[in-house]
């Protein structure tokens, strides 16, 4: 089941998702300091892979820790490919300290990238300066780049299955290195939304968030 501070809408390609504050039924969290949390004015966080690699829990739990725990404004949408699963899929959020205005991604600071076919499909609108985050044993940085943007390369579905024991939880391993990477969510807050969203499983996420966070440190420390 859904949080009640949700409110959804659906078009046959795409949804938007808004989270909302329980408090503040009609508007956005009001944004305050959060240690350890950037703050920003806008930034577009676009996931990419295929079918059933977890893509829009990813974006889900990475708005609702932002939103509900770090009180930034944040909007969330997905598409897919012409297959469900299988196919390309992406899913995108918006993080600020203001009201969003407009809630699609239009140039993306960051790029997460699961699979091949997301990466061709999606990594035109990257921003010069940008950050790349890619699942090294699945994706190979192919063409042209934009000016200045880093990579970060992140094993993380050998992670999930060598060390977490499951290659479901490739999108956790992933989601805590983007928080060391990029500094824009609390990890601390990320643990709670994970222990609160699957309470059944706590060992199992939490293992894969710390060996995320500590593969996310290495990759900061490679590109130093």
């Amino acid at each position: 089941m859904r949080p009640s501070s949700y409110t959804r809408s659906e078009s046959c390609a795409a949804s938007l998702l808004t989270l909302r504050s329980r408090s503040t039924p009609r508007s956005w969290l009001r944004s305050s300091v959060v240690p350890g949390v950037s703050d920003v004015s806008r930034y577009e966080v676009r996931i990419g892979g295929f079918g059933g690699q977890g893509v829009v829990t990813m974006a889900v739990v990475m708005g609702e820790t932002l939103s509900l725990i770090d009180n930034k404004y944040v909007v969330q949408t997905q598409s897919y490919g012409p297959e469900a699963r299988g196919g390309a899929s992406k899913s995108e959020v918006v993080i600020s300290d203001e009201e969003i205005d407009y809630p699609k991604v239009q140039e993306p600071d960051v790029f997460i990238v699961l699979s091949r076919a997301a990466y061709l499909e999606y990594i035109d609108g990257l921003k010069e300066g940008g950050t790349l985050i890619v699942d090294e044993d699945l994706v190979q940085v192919e063409g042209e780049l934009p000016k200045n943007v880093k990579v970060y390369k992140i094993p993380a579905t050998r992670i999930a299955d060598k060390e977490v024991g499951t290659k479901q939880a490739t999108n956790v391993v992933m989601l805590g290195a983007f928080a060391v990477i990029t500094k824009l969510l609390s990890t601390e807050g990320l643990k709670q939304r994970i222990e609160e969203r699957w309470p059944r499983f706590v060992k199992t996420n939490m293992l894969a968030l710390e060996l995320g966070m500590k593969a996310g440190k290495d990759a900061l420390a490679s590109t130093a």
